[in-house]
């Protein structure tokens, strides 16, 4: 669906002044917003995801003005297309055939509307088939999410048969199209869905987030490393200290006993010492009794 009506166009003359009657609202009708922010993604998501190519150019609502007639030049406007092999000039008012060394789309995508499906699916697509020769021809319809593709096998269109998840391969773009989220997305040959500029963003932001809190939780277990290696370290002087104040109490224990020993070998001296004292003052009274009875 063009969104907005294509309109030759028209030459004012200089000395007429800008007038409101020369003017038409770009905006799109209420139930044309699908339409327009669809167009757009397409848009800008390929654009993003080939910022580094300057290979191409794409366009939405663009007229693509295709032979040269006495009158006026006859021409369309794609909903969007993309042309490979030329320059990225997005200064381009049109696309005109004949000053672009022939080329015509190599992929063009037609957004259905109740007004304009049965043109997107007849007249224009034979157009595109036999006067184009657009290699690859998308339809698909914002509000009910009808989507179909087709590419030119033998100069006719044939259906583009859909991978396992309903995605259409697209040949020329290097790249799967399907419906996602309600919109027409890009994917790639892996099936991994082609983000927006929003998207990659977000995407970013969320791997930095992850990154902070990875290196978070990596200063979290450096901080208690150490603090278990500080534990470790005061765990190890505690068993230091144990074995050495074991190892004193071993040698306390031991002059314990050697003294205990000695005392006890003191005690038998004394002992002895006494019986000894006791024998000669035994002998000391046996002698004076003697003595006194003589």
């Amino acid at each position: 669906m063009n969104i907005y009506k294509e309109k030759q166009p028209k030459n004012i003359p200089e000395d007429v002044k800008p007038q409101s009657s020369y003017l038409y609202s770009d905006e799109p009708q209420l139930e044309s917003y699908l339409h327009l922010k669809q167009m757009m993604l397409l848009i800008t998501c390929l654009e993003w995801f080939w910022k580094d190519r300057t290979d191409f150019f794409a366009a939405g609502n663009l007229t693509i003005y295709y032979r040269q007639n006495e009158k006026k030049p006859d021409f369309r406007g794609p909903d969007f297309f993309v042309v490979l092999d030329t320059n990225p000039d997005q200064t381009r008012k049109s696309w005109v055939v004949w000053e672009e060394q022939g080329k015509y789309p190599n992929i063009i995508v037609e957004l259905l509307s109740s007004i304009t499906a049965t043109t997107d699916k007849t007249s224009k697509k034979k157009l595109y088939q036999d006067t184009f020769r657009t290699p690859e021809y998308f339809l698909f319809d914002p509000e009910s999410l009808e989507f179909a593709g087709f590419h030119l096998v033998e100069g006719k269109y044939q259906p583009i048969k859909p991978n396992e998840s309903g995605y259409l391969w697209s040949e020329e773009l290097g790249l799967y199209l399907g419906v996602y989220e309600q919109s027409l997305r890009y994917f790639t040959p892996a099936c991994e869905i082609v983000p927006t500029v929003e998207e990659d963003a977000l995407l970013a932001e969320q791997q930095t987030e992850v990154l902070e809190q990875q290196t978070e939780v990596i200063e979290q277990q450096t901080e208690v490393i150490e603090q278990q290696t500080e534990v470790t370290k005061q765990q190890i002087e505690v068993t230091k200290q144990q074995k050495e104040l074991a190892k004193k109490e071993k040698e306390l224990a031991k002059r314990q006993k050697e003294l205990a020993e000695q005392q006890k070998e003191l005690a038998k001296r004394q002992k002895e010492l006494a019986e000894r004292q006791k024998e000669l003052a035994e002998q000391k009274v046996e002698k004076l009794v003697a003595n006194l009875r003589n």
